[in-house]
């Protein structure tokens, strides 16, 4: 009697890999046990943030005296992501918020990608009834300072710290984007094919908004909120719309109560799909299509929680790129926000995408 072969993985409808859904439950669950830790100071190193967060959540009670609650740790920058060995314990490690180390504040919160429940925590100085210490730069001094933060996509190599800081700034101070007098530009930092930079005040943060789409030394830089920001969503137009109003001495800003660029949209969903972006080419190399990811991730969070991203080389939808947020309404942000912007010379076309259609990986729009 012939031996019975399992067909290969996706060969027939239905057939799925064994161990496929175990693998996304283990996901899912390293997502839950993990939290992330902003506002670390300059030379942290993995060890010595992971062993003092274990001894302060040993010394509070938050966890046994011979227990190990962070297993892992890596750090970035200016922050880190640490994993806890149990949910209970990442849920018991959000009370460590606003510890003192290092001369700084740490703010330790759920990362992006976590959908779980709410869990309700105290800061370190609740827990502790210790206060801030003096030199001590404060949790929602971090949390201010990312209201007054813009990502800046699609830089260039030659482009330096220095000369974006003086075109942003003198294009705002041009077409009356700013308050007061003086470069509004505080700081910037640059990192490959993106940057950050930091203004003033809040308010010439959101006018900043505006200068979306403004060309540089051959390419249209990308103009946004930076993915930790989780305030209001900011109305704003783009450089195009806010030049020609300048031109004709009608400039009004949206955020000001201005019209935004943005039509209305009707019956929302939880997925947007943006055409006329990129093209076949664009996606050839893998590279280059996991650096657009990243990219579109990066820029795209800004609206709402982010849960999916897909972009097909092939096949139907190809070269679209689809958003899976987490609710309709971070859904509708994106639309608002997307549509009508210039993309390399095109104008982008951001509208909803039928849910099931995307559950099923159908892509034909």
């Amino acid at each position: 009697m012939p031996m019975m072969m399992a067909p290969p993985p996706n060969m027939f409808p239905g057939y799925h890999t064994p161990g496929a859904v175990p693998n996304l439950m283990l996901a899912q669950d390293k997502i839950n046990r993990e939290l992330f830790v902003g506002n670390t100071p300059a030379g942290t190193s993995e060890m010595l943030l992971r062993e003092f967060l274990n001894g302060a959540m040993r010394r509070t009670n938050l966890v046994a005296a011979n227990a190990t609650p962070v297993i892992q740790c890596r750090v970035s920058a200016k922050f880190a992501f640490i994993e806890c060995a149990t949910v209970d314990d990442a849920n018991k490690a959000l009370n460590l918020n606003g510890i003192p180390f290092m001369g700084m504040s740490l703010k330790l919160s759920r990362p992006s990608k976590y959908v779980g429940p709410h869990f309700p925590a105290k800061t370190w100085q609740e827990l502790t009834g210790q206060p801030l210490p003096p030199n001590c730069a404060p949790v929602n001094a971090a949390e201010e300072k990312v209201n007054r933060e813009l990502f800046i996509g699609n830089t260039t190599p030659e482009m330096t710290e220095q000369m974006l800081t003086d075109f942003l700034g003198k294009a705002m101070e041009q077409v009356g984007l700013t308050t007061s007098p003086g470069n509004p530009i505080t700081s910037c930092r640059v990192s490959g094919k993106f940057a950050f930079v930091e203004l003033r005040s809040k308010e010439e943060t959101a006018n900043a908004l505006n200068l979306n789409n403004i060309p540089y030394l051959g390419a249209m830089l990308r103009v946004g909120r930076p993915s930790k920001y989780a305030g209001p969503h900011t109305s704003h137009g783009n450089w195009e719309d806010i030049l020609a109003k300048y031109m004709s001495g009608e400039l009004k800003l949206p955020s000001q109560g201005g019209p935004s660029a943005a039509p209305p949209v009707q019956n929302p969903t939880k997925v947007v799909v943006l055409k006329n972006m990129l093209t076949k080419e664009d996606l050839a190399e893998d590279q280059e299509y996991e650096e657009i990811l990243e990219d579109t991730k990066e820029e795209c969070s800004q609206f709402g929680l982010l849960k999916n991203i897909e972009i097909p080389r092939s096949g139907p939808g190809e070269s679209m790129i689809f958003l899976e947020y987490v609710s309709a309404d971070d859904a509708s942000k994106a639309v608002k926000g997307l549509q009508g912007r210039t993309f390399d010379g095109k104008k982008v076309e951001a509208t909803f995408y039928d849910e099931e259609k995307f559950a099923d990986k159908d892509y034909s729009v």
